[in-house]
């Protein structure tokens, strides 16, 4: 066994050795900058951040070069990285109301304070491959234009003022920190977006359209969706009051939707709520469906049965390091488990012929 060890080792080493000449592929070609990634893969470098918990962009776009574009593999790099960091203080809560936008639409109302801003989006795009980034083409300039900085109030306080949509009331509770501690359940809703917030996206897509396609009955309206910066403040205790330390980029999503009254409550729209690192916006709009359908209880609704409503299917198989780790171990080594499995359907089948020859000859 010593033996195999040994070999186990030196093989490793080499397919460590052969994954970096595959990362660097061929040396003829340029090889591919940190800061290429940051700037031209955007969208890529955004999911690891937001799924991997840690605002860096250039981290981000290191561990994507790292992981050959394996997005999982890089949100991996990043949520292992993360944990060495340490933790000297907490930040105060962000105000998306305040958030210069580049980009802001909603789906309820078309004319609203602030105007809908498209910004940069491939909504309007024909889906047609352009050759002429093949060909290493220039693309034309956009027009200059500086981003909304005045104070956007959100589309969902329109509906405030005249009670036709659940008040979303102030807590200052100190929500639990999902990124110290292990997931629980039951879970509260500050806990369930945590989770959501980190989970992997094509998997929260594919709730969100399960909602959409009646297994939850949960009929939405993108009430508002904002991509744009907004300040980080954290409170000095040297100070006495908080002061500016940066700013992030946030995709927030807001949708209104359908609630015809319980026995306390009268008929009025309820909210879901999407909020993610960078330019993340499909997540973010997937994150207020699946968020508003767990709502079920708290709202007096039906429990339909969709996986939608289960928090802990939802919350326990989100998160795509976990379901790594785990689906991925099986490729590893089982030899012992496999043989005694084996051994054991080999004395089933003895046992089943022996059953059928004494049947045969009675």
């Amino acid at each position: 066994m010593y033996v195999a060890v040994k070999g186990g080792e030196r093989a490793i080493e080499n397919a460590h050795a052969w994954l970096a000449e595959e990362r660097r592929g061929d040396t003829t070609i340029a090889e591919l900058s940190v800061a290429q990634i940051r700037e031209q893969l955007s969208l890529a470098v955004n999911r690891v951040m937001a799924e991997g918990s840690l605002y860096d962009p250039d981290l981000a776009a290191l561990a994507i070069k790292q992981a050959r574009g394996d997005l999982i593999e890089a949100i991996f790099l990043i949520r292992a990285y993360r944990t060495t960091l340490p933790r000297f203080g907490a930040s105060e809560p962000v105000d998306t109301g305040a958030m210069a936008c580049d980009r802001r639409i909603s789906a309820t109302f078309k004319d609203l304070p602030g105007g809908q801003i498209l910004g940069p989006t491939f909504d309007y795009t024909h889906r047609l491959l352009d050759f002429k980034l093949a060909a290493d083409g220039e693309v034309p300039e956009a027009p200059t234009q500086a981003a909304q900085t005045s104070e956007v109030p959100h589309v969902t306080g329109f509906l405030n003022r005249e009670g036709l949509i659940e008040e979303a009331l102030p807590d200052d509770t100190p929500p639990p920190d999902l990124t110290r501690a292990p997931l629980e359940m039951p879970a509260d809703r500050a806990l369930r977006l945590q989770a959501l917030t980190r989970s992997d996206e094509g998997f929260t897509l594919g709730l969100a359209y399960s909602t959409q396609r009646g297994y939850a009955r949960n009929h939405a309206f993108v009430g508002e969706l904002r991509i744009g910066t907004v300040p980080v403040e954290m409170e000095i205790p040297e100070l006495g009051f908080a002061i500016e330390i940066g700013e992030v980029t946030l995709t927030e999503c807001e949708t209104v939707n359908q609630f015809t009254g319980s026995k306390t409550e009268p008929p009025q729209f309820t909210r879901g709520y999407g909020l993610v690192f960078g330019q993340t916006e499909r997540k973010a709009i997937s994150m207020a469906l699946v968020d508003r359908a767990l709502r079920w209880e708290e709202l007096g609704e039906e429990n339909v049965g969709a996986p939608a409503q289960d928090a802990e299917f939802v919350l326990y198989h989100a998160d795509n390091i976990q379901a790594t780790g785990f689906l991925e171990h099986i490729k590893l080594p089982h030899y012992v488990d496999f043989q005694s499995e084996l051994e054991l359907v080999r004395k089933l089948r003895r046992e089943a012929g022996a059953d059928d020859a004494k049947e045969a000859a009675e």
